[in-house]
């Protein structure tokens, strides 16, 4: 399953900005609806070991990615822009002004910006800046680099950027180390906070290359680490900056312990999992159940060197499932869309291939307060009733679940109900072919980079080829697959997006009628309706967690009405398997999860080697 991280550099840092006083000065943080956790003079975060030694390294098959980066393969060291395949692992080489805290859902913390200054009216950000920060090859980071990095990000940088902060009026140098930002007027609280997650590139590095090209030259950049060697599409290795100017900042300490960190590309599992058992990477997070529950009983796990963990996930698990392209003719009719989620087993397909381990999802919002059940609440109700004419009825009714089948793989009374619905569409059986008036087939293309999902797909498409709809899995590379999802050149795929805790202006790349239109966007399903785009400046503008909390129930009811995915499965834990030469805090950082950046919970960067597990290391087991 292809995972995105809304942790990334988007969605990492997009929060209400409240400076949790009624008046505005320089601070060192910035935090949504109140306080920040840590102090001014905060030595580093509680999640981490101040003490861990720095050395050897981490390797692994990357969990997140961002933007264009892909987990099969490479082909570009730009990860900024829309073309092209970026190497995972990227963003690392990049500071920028603002880092987030692990254990807050909504604050960052300052880095290359010691200060932010926001104005009484909201409508400009002052950031002073470090003087002592650096790029690698020495040269100062000062404000005149900042704002060019913004305006460039702004004008040519990837749909997801572009889009989010286009409200961003200006960004201009006051001096060697004052940034300005100033906003339109129009922009949403959170928008500061997001620009301060966006990356610093070099000016005078820009000025002899091409922004907008592919490239596989390594940018100049200034975070803690930078490139050391690739293998065009195998695998990317960064070195730890030894001279990291921020080093020894509080936000830093403790972090970032690796000397050297390693991300390799595989187009098949079963290729990885082996490579994973002959120790030739170290850490591994496993999404596939039927693994998890049967293989690892090598002997590597039997005698101790590879441990496994299984880390609970208290943040909102977001949406996964088959997204349903309305720009197609044939899937643009909403019961259509619902008809085929009526076919989908799920009952038979968690016992069948996922060993019972998974949860059904629902919701956008699984695994989360803002998850709509039951009925409205008065809330809710307020929300949605200046829309009650342009809404399906059954919006103010019990929230809409997915069907609960008998597990039998082909649950005729569901099917049943779909067989009426798609009939009701016009949609009916001729010559053992569902067809429409004008005598056009009913055709579903599954979309599929991945042979090992197919047997899930497969199940799926036998109960749509019962109901008379002609399907087919289209296997493509991940090359072809990432083009053509950009420009939505799909009937159904698979995605997972992760929501962030305190959602913000991201979530316009996942629904608005504006993302639909864009090239590059999240809003694969193509959803362009006025209500939604409504009821998400509800939820980007709400003056209170409550008022937040609210307005996601109210959407995600409009949304799951609207049937544009089939939602597959869920479990609120993440199982890691890795070779046991690691040390970890004993905290985890709770609200990391979906960072492109830390990974999952911190592994990346807050665990260590210890010098004491040598023995464990793969070439352990040589003769």
């Amino acid at each position: 399953m292809r995972r995105i991280g809304t942790g990334a550099v988007i969605a990492a840092v997009s929060f209400a900005l409240s400076w949790g006083s009624a008046t505005a000065e320089p601070r060192h943080g910035m935090s949504i609806f109140g306080d920040l956790l840590y102090d001014a003079d905060f030595a580093h975060f509680s999640y981490v070991n101040p003490d861990a030694p720095k050395g050897g390294e981490f390797s692994q098959i990357g969990p997140n990615w961002i933007l264009n980066q892909s987990p099969l393969t490479f082909d570009s060291l730009n990860s900024y822009i829309l073309k092209g395949n970026g190497a995972m692992g990227a963003e690392l080489t990049f500071d920028t002004l603002m880092t987030r805290s692990g254990d807050e859902p909504d604050a960052v913390y300052g880095l290359v910006a010691e200060t932010a200054d926001l104005s009484d009216d909201g409508n400009s950000i002052v950031f002073e800046l470090r003087p002592q920060a650096r790029f690698h090859d020495g040269s100062p980071l000062t404000a005149e680099d900042a704002a060019f990095s913004l305006m460039l990000l702004k004008e040519k940088g990837h749909p997801l950027i572009s889009l989010t902060i286009r409200e961003m009026a200006a960004a201009e140098a006051l001096g060697p180390h004052t940034l300005k930002i100033t906003f339109t007027g129009n922009q949403t609280r959170d928008l500061a906070l997001l620009i301060t997650g966006l990356p610093i590139f070099s000016k005078t590095y820009y000025t002899t290359h091409d922004f907008e090209t592919t490239t596989l030259d390594a940018p100049l950049g200034s975070g803690p680490y930078r490139v050391k060697e690739f293998e065009q599409g195998r695998s990317i290795t960064y070195e730890r900056v030894e001279d990291y100017w921020a080093r020894d900042l509080n936000v830093n300490v403790g972090r970032w312990n690796f000397d050297t960190l390693r991300y390799e590309f595989y187009r098949d599992r079963t290729a990885q999992f082996e490579a994973f058992k002959a120790g030739e990477y170290l850490h591994r997070e496993e999404f596939t159940s039927k693994v998890w529950a049967t293989e690892y009983n090598f002997p590597a796990v039997e005698d101790g060197r590879v441990a496994l963990l299984t880390m609970q996930d208290e943040t909102p698990s977001g949406a996964q499932g088959w997204f349903l392209n309305t720009r197609r003719d044939q899937l643009s009719d909403v019961r259509v869309r619902e008809a085929l989620g009526l076919a989908f087993d799920f009952e038979w397909t968690n016992r069948n291939h996922f060993f019972d381990l998974y949860l059904r999802s629902g919701s956008y919002f699984e695994n989360s307060e803002m998850r709509a059940v039951g009925l409205p609440s008065p809330g809710e109700l307020e929300l949605l009733e200046p829309y009650r004419d342009q809404l399906p009825a059954r919006v103010f009714d019990e929230a809409i679940e997915p069907p609960v089948s008998d597990g039998s793989g082909k649950d005729r009374r569901l099917l049943l109900q779909a067989n009426k619905l798609l009939e009701a569409a016009g949609w009916t059986i001729q010559d053992g072919k569902r067809r429409n008036a004008a005598g056009e087939t009913l055709t579903i293309e599954f979309l599929n980079d991945s042979p090992t999902f197919e047997r899930v797909i497969s199940a799926f498409q036998a109960n749509l080829v019962q109901l008379g709809i002609e399907t087919s899995i289209k296997p493509v590379n991940s090359a072809e697959y990432q083009e053509r999802v950009k420009v939505y050149d799909f009937d159904v795929m698979s995605r997972r997006f992760s929501i962030s805790a305190t959602p913000g202006v991201e979530i316009r790349n996942y629904w608005s009628s504006e993302a639909a239109e864009t090239p590059g966007s999240f809003n694969l399903s193509g959803m362009s309706d006025p209500v939604i785009d409504a009821l998400m400046d509800k939820i980007i503008n709400a003056e209170s967690r409550e008022e937040q909390v609210q307005a996601a129930r109210a959407i995600d009811r409009v949304l799951r009405s609207g049937f544009y995915w089939v939602p597959h499965w869920y479990k609120a834990s993440h199982n890691l398997a890795f070779w046991d030469v690691f040390a970890k805090p004993d905290k985890a950082p709770r609200y990391s999860r979906g960072s492109a950046v830390t990974d999952k919970r911190g592994v990346l960067d807050t665990w260590w080697i210890d010098p004491a597990k040598a023995q464990n290391a793969p070439q352990a087991e040589q003769p």
